[in-house]
């Protein structure tokens, strides 16, 4: 395709990133908040006529103008960011797209993983990948489950781990035989996953019917939920949830899980809006999702946010009061102070 050139485009070029902007729009979307990577194709006359970018091992907003539909730039598009992503050593590599462009990715080599209705497809680049990654669940469960045990899960961020995911975990621990703890393994969060990890694994050693999953890129986080191209912040909701849902569905029914512990949302919207959706829809599809009420301190609710914002704010006299000994431990510590260095530099460290 001589008449194209594919290019790197940098954030700090804003005349580009304008035209960027604009081919999305006219085409439907928005730029994606979390990208790490932008290119587009130009024609010979200079022109931007296609975009697409990357977040980690996800390809992200992609759009040709409508004006080029049917000259192959889509699959000029893709191989290069294939390409840039193989580079970074990633080989796995997901998608999310319209389903009307869901036979497109499939003659590219992506494999459905789940769909929600007709808003979004979840795709990978391995036939087999989710299989895998299920069979990986089982090699981890070093517990010899039977059919007739009551067999829970939780799934936790815990940025950071606090005495409120300590209380859910307990609770759950202490009302089934199992409980499978998947650990949001993506690195978006303020702390690192290995922090994040460390944390939650010392406040529950005590425990012991519990094991532990990292999430991988199958259980998805908030933060990289793709929501350029879905009309409205309800419908980002929804769809997340939906996806989310659908995904345990089919690792509940592997693992043989019937209970979902999730703790009460007070502070923020959007998660009590995930929450209630997912109450209704884990129940039709034989999965009981438990509400547990906030652990409260004081009278007032433990919230992670909150932890956060006094890390901030070096009040660690607040901070014990919410954590365990072991996550205070932590960030007494010198890779814990790099932590709250690190959040001293972030702008937004409550989330609402």
């Amino acid at each position: 395709m001589a008449d194209y050139t594919v290019e790197k485009i940098y954030t700090s070029d804003k005349r580009t990133m304008k035209l960027v902007d604009e081919l999305l729009n006219n085409e439907g979307i928005k730029r994606d908040k979390n990208l790490d990577y932008t290119c587009g194709v130009f024609n010979a006359r200079d022109e931007l006529v296609a975009t697409g970018s990357c977040f980690k091992n996800t390809l992200r907003c992609l759009a040709v103008n409508h004006e080029y539909q049917g000259e192959g730039l889509m699959n000029l598009m893709i191989s290069h960011l294939v390409d840039i992503e193989q580079e970074r050593d990633n080989w796995h590599l997901f998608v999310y797209t319209k389903v009307s462009a869901f036979k497109f990715f499939k003659t590219l080599g992506f494999y459905e993983i789940a769909r929600v209705q007709d808003q979004l497809v979840f795709l990978e680049n391995r036939p087999s990948g989710f299989t895998d990654y299920l069979a990986q669940l089982d090699s981890d469960d070093h517990l010899k489950l039977k059919k007739s045990q009551k067999v829970a899960s939780v799934v936790m961020n815990a940025n950071p781990f606090s005495l409120g995911h300590q209380y859910l975990i307990e609770k759950a621990a202490a009302e089934n035989d199992i409980v499978h703890l998947f650990m949001v393994s993506d690195d978006s969060s303020l702390i690192p996953f290995e922090d994040r990890k460390r944390l939650i694994l010392a406040g529950t050693r005590h425990l012991n019917n519990v094991i532990y999953h990292e999430s991988g890129s199958y259980i998805i986080s908030s933060a990289t939920f793709p929501s350029y191209f879905l009309k409205d912040s309800e419908t980002v909701i929804k769809t997340q949830a939906q996806l989310d849902i659908d995904i345990f569905v089919e690792i509940a029914n592997y693992l043989g899980i019937t209970h979902r512990y999730v703790g009460s949302e007070p502070f923020s919207q959007v998660t009590s809006i995930y929450n209630d959706i997912m109450v209704r829809e884990l129940q039709e599809r034989g999965v009981t999702c438990m509400v547990v009420p906030r652990l409260k301190v004081d009278g007032a609710a433990v919230s992670a946010s909150q932890i956060r914002l006094a890390l901030k704010e070096d009040r660690l006299d607040d901070v014990q009061r919410w954590v365990p000994q072991t996550t205070l431990d932590f960030f007494k510590s010198a890779e814990g102070q790099r932590v709250i260095a690190r959040l001293h530099r972030s702008t937004n460290v409550v989330h609402y």
